[in-house]
């Protein structure tokens, strides 16, 4: 599909179903292939929040860029870590800072299935720091329009149709750094 005409759709357009609200993404926001001044290691995530960019390092000094949403100032992760887990249509379960920062997600304390209504989208990646899960979460979103911006717990957001992407280039031990 052109880049251009890319769309990020309702959950419910990756089930072949009719999308319920389509969002056309703005161009530089949609993934591509880019150049990089700095070497990284091949295979390794680097994500820039300042820029609300993610990069898949594919070759010395190339990447493809995804567009993402980070964190409100002062939730975002920063540092090294993992993919440790792998989930396709995950479960979300708000932790207790969340519930207090929004009284309103006390309603899924106990969880919420995985689903087209479920905040973390179509996949998550889970990141760890020495073997323990930070909480943190490379994942999906019913709320396409929140990419580009700074607006989530501290979770970094991908278009749906972006991380089920991501997701299939990379295997569990990928390395994630969150400048």
């Amino acid at each position: 599909m052109d880049r251009r005409h890319f769309l990020a759709t309702s959950v419910a357009g990756l089930l072949a179903a009719p999308a319920v609200h389509a969002y056309e993404v703005p161009e530089h926001l949609l993934p591509q292939g880019v150049r990089l001044r700095s070497k990284h290691t091949v295979g390794q995530i680097i994500v820039s929040p300042s820029t609300h960019f993610l990069y898949l390092i594919t070759a010395p000094r190339r990447a493809i860029r995804y567009g993402v949403g980070v964190g409100k100032a002062g939730l975002n992760y920063k540092g090294s870590a993992v993919i440790g887990r792998k989930v396709v249509w995950p479960s979300w379960k708000p932790t207790p800072s969340m519930i207090e920062r929004n009284p309103s997600y006390a309603r899924w304390a106990d969880g919420m299935k995985g689903g087209p209504n479920n905040p973390l989208g179509a996949r998550a990646l889970y990141l760890y720091r020495n073997g323990i899960d930070t909480a943190y979460r490379i994942h999906g979103t019913t709320e396409p329009k929140s990419i580009g911006r700074s607006v989530s717990n501290g979770c970094v957001r991908m278009i749906n149709e972006h991380v089920v992407d991501l997701y299939a280039r990379v295997p569990l031990g990928t390395s994630v750094t969150i400048l």
